[in-house]
């Protein structure tokens, strides 16, 4: 029974010593810190980026009774003040105080002694310019320490302030900026509005999703444009009036209408009807029925260059039209169209530009979206070198094909290795075939013979 009231005893003071030391007042902050916020030194940004120059505001309040003589402001490893500027701005109510000061930055942290102490109820800001948080981004806090009448405190941490993580990319950019020639080349109003280094470097980086895309199109959608383009050659040469008839409508009205407005009656005509398709899937169907009508006057006119001699031939052989068709005709075909088909296809890469109208986000779109944040042409100019990347080597390989095919109708394509050989060592082989069978005297008449020859 004592052992139970003595229980009850402990259990009582316990209570009652929590509920004191709750009721009791806490030590309040003599500098109380409002907030924290960064953004980088260019305008125009809208990401801080670690181990890039970033301008660092700070605010704090003083409270009442209260007055402060330094702040230090610290934040985690890898961020350094070394080279900063810091501006230092005090308000007593609406009244701009007359407040100097020195910062001094050390590594990570920077303190800030004032001329005369903070008073109370003053609102004191920092302003710090040309400092970098750590590289490997993240979000980071501003900690510190601030010195009071009554010593030195630890000041409230910061609401956490968003950085990205450099990358090389960002490291490319940041040697650029250091660079004098970069400067100069940017002084120039021409140059610096449509060939800017910087911006030509991370444009690169963001158009290369629509360029990918750009490619992923035309890739898709050429062999089905080849498919459709030889089925409707093959309409047009027909012997059925019905089936000609059908090939021309569907080439001429293709073929004699912009491609602009056939992408947009899809676009915007489809979803009336209720046939929702996916931007990109529809891009590459657009692509395709534009492009075979193309390839259909392109096939068309490779099969009718064919000499009619070699249908002869081919009939001559017992060979019916669908077999003459695709084992004389269709392989010769391919051969002298492949410039042209190539060429067409260069064209249409090009032409993937005006699906950025009805807002797929192509190569063109990328650089019209970065150009409107940028307020700079830079943009438009990657987007014409990531164009130019797959169509100058596209048109060299256009000019080597033709040329090689020219030469072969000349007769100046290669020969065979094996007739080459014999004409070129013919005394060599005749030689060595007689000294086989015939006796010395006899290998000099036949020299002498395939001399004479």
């Amino acid at each position: 029974m004592q052992h139970r009231r003595g229980a009850l005893l402990v259990a009582l003071a316990l209570a009652l010593a929590g509920v004191f030391a709750t009721a009791a007042p806490q030590p309040a902050q003599a500098l109380t810190t409002e907030k924290a916020t960064a953004r980088p030194n260019e305008d125009g940004g809208d990401g801080v980026i670690g181990g890039m120059d970033t301008r660092l505001t700070w605010e704090g309040t003083v409270e009442p009774g209260e007055e402060v003589s330094s702040v230090t402001l610290t934040l985690p490893e890898g961020a350094t003040f070394d080279g900063s500027t810091t501006r230092i701005t005090a308000l007593e109510g609406l009244t701009r105080m007359d407040v100097t000061g020195e910062a001094v930055p050390s590594g990570s942290s920077i303190t800030v002694t004032f001329d005369q102490a903070i008073p109370e109820g003053s609102l004191l800001r920092l302003e710090i310019t040309n400092m970098q948080f750590p590289s490997e981004g993240g979000d980071v806090v501003v900690s510190g320490s601030y010195e009071a009448a009554d010593g030195t405190h630890e000041l409230a941490d910061s609401a956490p302030i968003s950085t990205i993580a450099n990358t090389p990319l960002q490291s490319l950019v940041n040697w650029l900026d250091e660079q004098p020639w970069v400067e100069a080349w940017n002084s120039n109003q021409f140059l610096g509005m449509f060939l800017r280094p910087q911006l030509l470097v991370t444009s690169f980086s963001s158009l290369a999703p629509g360029w990918l895309l750009c490619l992923g199109i035309v890739v898709a959608a050429y062999p089905f444009a080849i498919a459709l383009g030889l089925l409707f050659a093959m309409l047009k040469i027909s012997k059925w009036k019905i089936l000609r008839a059908v090939a021309v409508v569907y080439i001429n009205v293709l073929r004699g209408t912009p491609l602009f407005l056939q992408i947009y009656i899809m676009f915007f005509g489809l979803p009336m009807l209720n046939i929702n398709i996916d931007n990109n899937l529809l891009g590459i169907i657009v692509m395709a029925i534009n492009s075979s009508a193309y390839l259909a006057e392109i096939f068309r006119a490779g099969i009718q260059s064919i000499p009619q001699g070699q249908y002869e031939a081919a009939s001559s052989l017992g060979m019916n039209y669908v077999q003459t068709m695709f084992s004389i005709i269709l392989p010769q075909t391919v051969r002298r169209v492949i410039p042209t088909v190539t060429s067409d296809f260069i064209t249409a890469f090009k032409d993937t530009s005006l699906l950025s109208s009805v807002g797929v986000m192509e190569l063109m779109m990328f650089s019209k979206n970065l150009t409107t944040v940028t307020g700079n042409i830079t943009p438009y100019v990657a987007a014409g070198i990531f164009y130019l990347i797959v169509t100058l080597p596209l048109i060299k390989v256009v000019g080597i094909v033709e040329e090689n095919i020219a030469r072969s109708e000349r007769g100046g394509g290669p020969r065979p290795r094996r007739r080459a050989d014999v004409a070129d060592n013919a005394d060599e082989l005749i030689e060595k075939d007689a000294e086989k069978d015939a006796p010395s005297a006899t290998v000099a008449q036949i020299k002498e013979a395939a001399n004479a020859c």
